[in-house]
């Protein structure tokens, strides 16, 4: 069976069953068994002198686990491999938080805030409606290309192995790929190594939202965001989104309790958003999806 089948019968499990809680409630996920891994390479390494080294090593670590279980995993057969995929590609349950902060908006800001506070890391206690409405449509964009277009790239790429050693490092990333005293040194390989495999899969991400949505004519204006964006790769699919949407993005936020003055993202457009937006955000993420879908089963349909 080719990996392209392989993809597409992952895409569907995932989308009909998401993240079953009966599950995940007796067994650990294997997003928190990457995060203990890499908790415990941080709180045995990062320490002393050379600290971008261990990190190199933690990486190289991370790396090698994840494409041996992968191939470990694959031995196991096609289904195992598809079960495995689906839960590693995060469409349902991104499109399912991403629309409770419509839902928890429709009912009160305060609900707003407390549902986007559980996907977005910046300042969410003083968010206005439309702040509120803007993370969670960044978020939607962003996390689309890291938790669906880059793991199933990946997969088609490198079979399980790829797609295990991408989710690791992303993994790790998000919990050592700060910019701050404790992990400038020793999270620089993991997030310098995030952005490396992310490079495609972002920027294929940014194609597929202004090709479902017919934005390609703002093509020039959507790299030039990308490029202004604080991230390598974020920019582009937030970009994409912002024209689809026709709404500005990104822009000043709080962290810490400090405010950013980040760049605007499509700036003159509607910045008065809500949780209309929201569900139309998680429409188009829908929509590309289903673009996904249609060509990897071309590729099966070809190859």
């Amino acid at each position: 069976m080719s990996t392209a089948t392989l993809l597409v019968a992952a895409l569907l499990l995932d989308a009909v069953l998401g993240e079953p809680k009966w599950l995940w409630s007796r067994l650990p996920h294997p997003a928190v068994l990457m995060g203990k891994l890499v908790n415990a390479l941080d709180q045995s390494l990062n320490r002393g002198d050379f600290r971008r080294l261990k990190g190199g090593l933690t990486a190289a670590i991370l790396i090698v686990i994840a494409l041996l279980l992968g191939w470990l995993l694959s031995l196991l057969g096609p289904v195992a491999e598809i079960i495995c995929a689906a839960i590693l590609i995060a469409q349902r349950s991104l499109v399912d938080h991403v629309g409770a902060v419509a839902s928890g908006l429709r009912r009160s800001l305060a609900d707003g805030q407390s549902a986007v506070a559980m996907i977005v890391s910046r300042d969410t206690g003083t968010m206005t409606g439309p702040q509120v409405a803007r993370s969670a449509i960044e978020s939607g964009a962003e996390n689309f290309s890291d938790g669906v277009i880059a793991p199933a790239f990946w997969f088609l790429v490198a079979g399980l192995p790829g797609l295990l050693a991408y989710k690791m490092i992303n993994t790790a990333d998000s919990m050592i790929g700060y910019r701050n005293h404790r992990y400038e040194e020793f999270g620089k390989v993991s997030a310098r190594t995030d952005d490396l495999l992310n490079l495609i899969p972002a920027r294929l991400t940014g194609l597929l939202i202004a090709v479902i949505s017919g934005q390609l004519r703002h093509c020039r204006a959507i790299v030039s965001d990308a490029k202004g964006h604080r991230s390598p790769n974020a920019g582009w699919p937030e970009a994409a989104m912002a024209r689809a949407l026709n709404l500005a993005l990104s822009g000043p936020r709080s962290y810490d309790g400090q405010m950013r003055e980040f760049p605007w993202v499509n700036g003159t457009a509607n910045k008065a958003i809500g949780a209309h937006d929201i569900d139309a955000c998680s429409a188009r993420l829908w929509q590309v999806w289903g673009l996904v879908l249609t060509m990897t089963v071309a590729l099966v349909l070809l190859f």
